[in-house]
C-alpha cells in the first residue's frame, strides 16, 4: 500500500476553492499499483452525479498512477464501490483478470488516504504504525433532525472491526463526538464506518474519561484489565509494597489478585483494616499498576512482579495527622506487624501519612528519627535494614496554588519527610490536558514537566547538615485556573482504584501521596528484578537514574551564564534529582556504563582512650582508559551515588549538631588527573582531618555539579562530574572514607567498633558515538582495597 498523506489543511483549502462548506468532503491522494491501471477519468465521470471530482492525475516512473480525488461528505462508500466494480469487471492491459489482492491493496490505499484526509489533529499525533491502537476522538456527522441513530450505527460498525467505543457522547449542532479505542487498520476495515466520520482526532490522555463512565462500563473495563493481568504468586520470594496508610479494601477486583487477606493489618483492632478515607485503596492501585489510565487504555498483557501489603495507620484522617509524637509509636507498631507474620519477605515500606505542618524545617523529630531507626535496624544490630519511601507532604491551600511557582519555596517538607534514611518523594506533573466539559476556559497551573503545585521543598532549611530533600519527584498531578479561580480536575490527576468498588471502581488521586506510591512501585520492580540487592542499593539506583526535565531547569534558571553550585543545591531542594527512570535503573542505556558496589567499612577504632578514624575503601574504576583517551575532548558525564543508613541519636544535643545525630558519616572522593594513588590517599586523609576539626573544605574541582561542600548532607550523597573523556580516563579510583558521627564522639555508647554498610554506584554517560566501551570492561571487577587512614 502506498498512500500519500494529505494534510487536513489541504483538504479544507480545496473545499473552499470549489465552494463547499468545511467538513462536507475530503481530498484523497493515493497511488494505484502499476497493475491496477485504474481509469480514473471514467470513474470520476461516473461519480460526477455524486459530486466526486478528479482533481489531478499523474503517472509515475514505475507506471503507478498518482490520483487526487475530491469525495463529498458521505460519498466515500460510493467512490470505493466504483473502484471495486471496475477492478472486478475488467481485465488488465494484457487481457488477464484482475486478482483480489490487487483489489484489496488498492481499496486499502483509498481507506488509508481517507483516514489521513479526515485527520484534523497535529500530524505527528497519528501513529506511523497503522496497527498501533490508541484512543481516538470520532467526530460523527449529525443532521439537524437526526437522533442518536448515527452514533448507534457507528457503534455497530466499529464493533464489527473490534474497536471499542465509549457510551459517553457529546452532542453539538452538527457533530456528535465519541471516544474509540482501536488502530488505523481496524478502523479502515469498514468503509461504512469511515463514511459516518466527519473528523478524526487523538483523544486527550486524561483520567476524566474513565471516572465519568457509568458503573457497568467501569466493570467492563476492569474485567478486561483483569483478564489481561499477569499477577505474581503469593510466595515469600515475591517483593511487597507495604502501605502504611488508611487501610485498603481488597474487595476491589483489580486489587484482589495482588493482596491476600492475611496481608491486611491494623495498628488498632477497633479501626479494622478497611479504608474509609478513600486514600490507602487509591495508593494501592498506583503501587500495583501505576497510573491506571495507561493499563486500561492498552490492549496487551499487564505483568506485575510484586504484591501489596497494607497496615492501617490512621482511622479516617487520610494523609495528614497532627499528633506526630504519638504517630512515632504507631509507625513503629505498623512496621513490625507484617514482619511478625512474614519477616522473611523483601518489602518496601511506603507511607504518605505526614504531619499537618512543617515546623521542624529539617530538624529530626521523634517520628522521623523512628523512621531512621527502623531503616538502619539499630534495635536489631543492623542485621535487617529496611527501605522506606515517604511522601514529602502537600499544600492544599488554593491561595498557595495561585502564587505558583513562588509558593513552592514556602511549603516545606512535612514530618517525617526529613528522615535521613528514607527516600523522600516530591511531585512533578506532565498532566496539562483539561478535558472536562465547561472547563475550556481553564488552563493548567503548572506547565508540562514542571513541579506539581501540590509539592513541597526544603528551600528554607537553614542548617547545613540536614539532607537535601526531596530526593526525587514522580507524577503528582496538576490544578487548573481561569485566572481568578483555581480548582482540581480529574483530567489532571492520576486514575486509580476507588475504596467503594460496589458503587464505582475508578477514582483519581494526586500530590506527593500519589508520587510516593509510584516511587514504591519502582522500588519493588527493582527488587523483583534483582532480589539480592540491599535496600541501600535500591535507594541509590532510583536516585542515580533521576534526571531533571527542561521545565524544571527553566523554573530555577541560573543568574549567570552557568549555574553555580549553590544554584544546583537550590534546584535539588525543590526538584530533588529529578524524575527517575526504571529503564535507566535496571539497565545501562546504549551510551552509559555503571559500576555497582555493595561493601562495608569500619569507620572508627579505639586507640587507648581515644576513638579515631580507622579505614577507607579504595575502589578502582574499570573504565576502558585507552578508549576514553581516544575520545579526547568529547564531553562525558560521571555520576557518583553513595547510599548508607545511619543510626540516629535524636536528643536535643544530637539535633543541634551535625556530628551527633548520625552514628557515622561517609564521604566519597574521586582521584584527580595526574594524581598518584599515594597522593590521592594523602588528600583524603587531609580532607577527613579538616572536617573533624570543623574547617571548611575549599572546592578545587570545578567540574562537579555540587562539590564537596554541598553534596555531603544526609546519608545519600550524589554528584555529577562533567568534563572531557580524556580527563575522565586518568581518574581511575573512587574512595569511600569516614567522617565524624556519634559512634566516635560518644565513646561511652561503645558503638565505635561497628562496621558501616554502604552502596556505591558510579556511572558514565557518553554521547551516542561509535565507540565500544563495553567490551574492554567485560568481566572486570572493581578492586576493593581497605586502606588505613593516617590522622
Amino acid at each position: 500500500m502506498h498512500a500519500l498523506l494529505p494534510l487536513a489543511e489541504a483538504a479544507k483549502q480545496r473545499q473552499e476553492e470549489i465552494g463547499l462548506e468545511a467538513g462536507l468532503g475530503l481530498q484523497i491522494q493515493f497511488l494505484s499499483r502499476p497493475d491496477a491501471d485504474l481509469a480514473f477519468e471514467r470513474l470520476a465521470s461516473e461519480g460526477k452525479s455524486k459530486g466526486i471530482e478528479l482533481l489531478s492525475i499523474q503517472e509515475r516512473d514505475n507506471k503507478a498512477v498518482l490520483a487526487n480525488v475530491f469525495v463529498p461528505d458521505g460519498q466515500l462508500q460510493h467512490f470505493e464501490r466504483l473502484v471495486s466494480e471496475y477492478l472486478e469487471s475488467k481485465t488488465d492491459r494484457n487481457g488477464k483478470p484482475r486478482d483480489n489482492k490487487t483489489l484489496l491493496n488498492t481499496i486499502g490505499s483509498i481507506r488509508a488516504a481517507a483516514i489521513q484526509g479526515l485527520w484534523t489533529d497535529s500530524p505527528e499525533l497519528l501513529p506511523a504504525n497503522p496497527e498501533e491502537a490508541f484512543w481516538w476522538e470520532i467526530w460523527l456527522r449529525r443532521s439537524r433532525d437526526a437522533d442518536s441513530s448515527a452514533v448507534e450505527d457507528f457503534r455497530r460498525l466499529a464493533a464489527m472491526s473490534q474497536c471499542q467505543v465509549s457510551d459517553a457522547v457529546v452532542d453539538f449542532p452538527e457533530r456528535s463526538v465519541v471516544v474509540m479505542y482501536g488502530s488505523q487498520w481496524q478502523l479502515s476495515q469498514s468503509v461504512m464506518a469511515l463514511n459516518c466520520v466527519a473528523e478524526l482526532r487523538r483523544a486527550k490522555d486524561t483520567a476524566e474519561f474513565f471516572v465519568g463512565l457509568g458503573g457497568v462500563e467501569q466493570q467492563q473495563w476492569s474485567a478486561d484489565l483483569v483478564a489481561r493481568l499477569q499477577a505474581p504468586g503469593d510466595g515469600d520470594e515475591v517483593p511487597r509494597v507495604c502501605l502504611l496508610d488508611s487501610g485498603v479494601n481488597r474487595g476491589h477486583p483489580l486489587l484482589d489478585p495482588l493482596i491476600a487477606p492475611s496481608d491486611l493489618h491494623t495498628v488498632n483492632a477497633a479501626w479494622g483494616t478497611n479504608d474509609t478515607a478513600n486514600h490507602g485503596t487509591g495508593l494501592a492501585g498506583l503501587a500495583g499498576y501505576g497510573d491506571l489510565h495507561a493499563a486500561l487504555a492498552s490492549n496487551g498483557p499487564i505483568a506485575i512482579s510484586h504484591r501489596i501489603e497494607s497496615v492501617k495507620l490512621t482511622p479516617n484522617q487520610g494523609a495528614n495527622v497532627g499528633d506526630d509524637k504519638h504517630h512515632a509509636r504507631l509507625f513503629l507498631d505498623g512496621v513490625t506487624l507484617p514482619e511478625t507474620y512474614f519477616g522473611q519477605r523483601k518489602r518496601v515500606f511506603s507511607s504518605a501519612v505526614t504531619a499537618s505542618d512543617y515546623r521542624d524545617f529539617g530538624r529530626p523529630s521523634a517520628w522521623s528519627s523512628t523512621v531512621d531507626s527502623l531503616a538502619s535496624d539499630d534495635l536489631g544490630e543492623g542485621a535487617f535494614p529496611r527501605l522506606f519511601v515517604l511522601s514529602a507532604g502537600n499544600t492544599n491551600d488554593r491561595a498557595h496554588w495561585a502564587q505558583y511557582p513562588d509558593s513552592l519555596s514556602l511549603n516545606q517538607v512535612h514530618d517525617p519527610g526529613q528522615s535521613w534514611n528514607a527516600l523522600t518523594v516530591g511531585a512533578f506533573t506532565e498532566k496539562t490536558n483539561i478535558s472536562e466539559r465547561g472547563a475550556t476556559h481553564f488552563d493548567p497551573v503548572a506547565p508540562s514537566g514542571a513541579l506539581s503545585p501540590f509539592t513541597s521543598s526544603s528551600s528554607m532549611w537553614s542548617e547545613r547538615a540536614w539532607p537535601l530533600k526531596p530526593d526525587v519527584v514522580f507524577e503528582g498531578g496538576n490544578a487548573g485556573t481561569d485566572g481568578v479561580n483555581i480548582d482540581n480536575f480529574a483530567s489532571l490527576e492520576l486514575l486509580t482504584t476507588n475504596n467503594r468498588p460496589l458503587s464505582r471502581l475508578f477514582w483519581t488521586t494526586n500530590a506527593t501521596s500519589a508520587a510516593s506510591a509510584l516511587c514504591s512501585r519502582m522500588a519493588a520492580q527493582i527488587m523483583a528484578a534483582y532480589p539480592v540487592l540491599r535496600p541501600e542499593t535500591v535507594r541509590a539506583l532510583i536516585v542515580n537514574s533521576a534526571e531533571w526535565t527542561e521545565a524544571m531547569l527553566q523554573m530555577y534558571p541560573p543568574r549567570g551564564a552557568q549555574r553555580t553550585k549553590q544554584e544546583y543545591s537550590a534546584l535539588i531542594r525543590h526538584c530533588g534529582w529529578g524524575v527517575p527512570s526504571l529503564e535507566r535503573a535496571l539497565w545501562s542505556a546504549g551510551n552509559s556504563l555503571s559500576l555497582i558496589v555493595e561493601d562495608q567499612v569500619h569507620p572508627y577504632k579505639k586507640d587507648g582512650s581515644v576513638v579515631k578514624s580507622r579505614d577507607m575503601n579504595l575502589h578502582s574504576l574499570p573504565w576502558p582508559k585507552d578508549q576514553l583517551e581516544a575520545l579526547q575532548d568529547i564531553q562525558v558525564e560521571m555520576r557518583v551515588t553513595l547510599s548508607y543508613f545511619v543510626e540516629p541519636n535524636p536528643s536535643a544535643r544530637g539535633s543541634s549538631s551535625k556530628y551527633h545525630y548520625p552514628s557515622h558519616r561517609l564521604r566519597f572522593a574521586v582521584r584527580r588527573p595526574l594524581e598518584s594513588v599515594e597522593d590521592f590517599q594523602a588528600r583524603i586523609n587531609a580532607a577527613a582531618l579538616r572536617e573533624e576539626t570543623g574547617r571548611v573544605t575549599v572546592p578545587t574541582d570545578s567540574n562537579w555539579v555540587l562539590g564537596d561542600y554541598n553534596r555531603h548532607r544526609g546519608s545519600l550523597h550524589q554528584d555529577v562530574w562533567r568534563g572531557s573523556a580524556a580527563d575522565l580516563a586518568s581518574r581511575g579510583f573512587v574512595a569511600v572514607y569516614p567522617s565524624n558521627g556519634w559512634w566516635r564522639t560518644r565513646p561511652a555508647q561503645e558503638r565505635y567498633d561497628l562496621p558501616a554498610r554502604y552502596s556505591l554506584i558510579v556511572s558514565i554517560r557518553t554521547p551516542k558515538i561509535d565507540v565500544d566501551l563495553y567490551t574492554p570492561i567485560d568481566q572486570q571487577v572493581a578492586a576493593n582495597i581497605g586502606v588505613p587512614i593516617i590522622v
